[in-house]
């Protein structure tokens, strides 16, 4: 496909990063295929994207949120789509792309609408395992629904689906060749504690807690890798004082694939893009679903790969510095049990998921040509 002859697919995306990750995967793939590649989101996102999403072009259009807000501010938002669909639709008939893919967030909702009245094929993403309120309506009008697992609840009838994976980090998804050693009793173990921005409180509360309670035998092997809110480090580092495990706190880490590389076990939140990555990257998982996850979506994630043998599910109002203590005790005291979790998740990882999205989209545009 020459430079003057590539084909355009404009994706449009809210701000978040279970959004944002695969929708930068996908531009990355698409490129190395030769077409030409948009974003369409809001101001919120314009120019403030890193990586792929901040090297191609940009379009900002307006947008709002209508769930769990006052009538005056669901009106006021109601406005603000009509506008961004005129402005999306003005983008759309100037650039002509063969396609819009729409992962899902209000700040999509304009562009796929636009996408809809001027019978441009839309084509959208689902990321977990329970559609959004976004898909749900665009799902209907969509020329075709890709989704990152089986059987997504609330997925309307009738649909063309296909099941693609999450798209993950390419440093991440290398992690899934490369072998993990069964660890012995005696080793040392790398625990990691992942919160995540929206709920690490409660983790930095209870996990120090759990660790304290563990035997000295295992404390004195263990090396704990545990993000924080930002400003917290000094407190929840000093509830590992005189445990006797050595413990690094950070409110950001910038190593995810060389944690994910040497971690033995983890405890996480269970949106999309994390189950996804520890199941690439072979590590057995503690996973804490977010319980204001709207649809309780995190939850059936974390469902998924329980099912799969590759994680044990704990609920929030279930999640105690005890009940943890004797999942770590088990856990660590067994290395076997962990072994068997990595090869599980190791089974249940699809690591070629923006490579399976871009297949699907290439067959879509090849079946409308002809």
């Amino acid at each position: 496909m020459t430079k003057g002859k590539q084909k355009l697919i404009v994706l449009t995306a809210g701000g978040t990063g279970g959004h944002i990750y695969p929708a930068e995967a996908l531009a990355a793939e698409l490129e190395k295929r030769s077409y030409k590649v948009m974003l369409f989101t809001d101001s919120r996102g314009l120019h403030n994207y890193k990586g792929k999403l901040g090297e191609i072009e940009n379009k900002a259009v307006c947008s709002g949120s209508v769930v769990g807000k006052s009538v005056a501010t669901k009106i006021c938002s109601l406005l603000k789509v009509g506008c961004g669909v005129v402005q999306a639709g003005y983008y759309l008939l100037r650039r002509r792309p063969v396609c819009v893919v729409g992962f899902g967030g209000y700040a999509s909702f304009p562009t796929a609408v636009a996408a809809v009245i001027l019978r441009i094929p839309l084509i959208i993403h689902e990321q977990n395992s329970v559609m959004s309120r976004t898909n749900r309506i665009l799902a209907r009008f969509a020329a075709l629904t890709v989704q990152s697992f089986k059987q997504v609840k609330n997925t309307p009838a009738g649909v063309r689906e296909i099941v693609s994976g999450m798209p993950i980090r390419d440093a991440i998804a290398a992690l899934h060749y490369q072998p993990r050693s069964l660890k012995k009793l005696d080793d040392e173990m790398t625990l990691v504690v992942l919160g995540g921005s929206q709920g690490a409180r409660i983790f930095a509360e209870i996990v120090p807690q759990a660790v304290r309670m563990l035997g000295e035998d295992i404390r004195k092997k263990l090396v704990v890798y545990q993000q924080c809110r930002k400003g917290e480090e000094d407190a929840v580092d000093a509830q590992y004082k005189g445990i006797g495990c050595r413990v690094v706190v950070r409110a950001f880490f910038d190593n995810m694939p060389e944690l994910y590389g040497k971690a033995d076990l983890i405890i996480s939140r269970a949106g999309a893009s994390s189950v996804y990555e520890i199941a690439a990257a072979g590590v057995p998982a503690i996973l804490v679903p977010l319980p204001t996850a709207a649809d309780n979506h995190q939850y059936y994630n974390a469902l998924a790969f329980a099912e799969a043998g590759a994680a044990i599910v704990t609920e929030q109002a279930d999640f105690s510095s005890q009940k943890i203590r004797d999942i770590l005790d088990d856990l660590l005291r067994h290395p076997q049990k962990m072994q068997l979790m990595s090869e599980a998740a190791q089974r249940a990882a699809i690591v070629d998921a923006a490579s399976r999205l871009a297949d699907g989209l290439e067959t879509f545009i090849s079946e409308e040509r002809n």
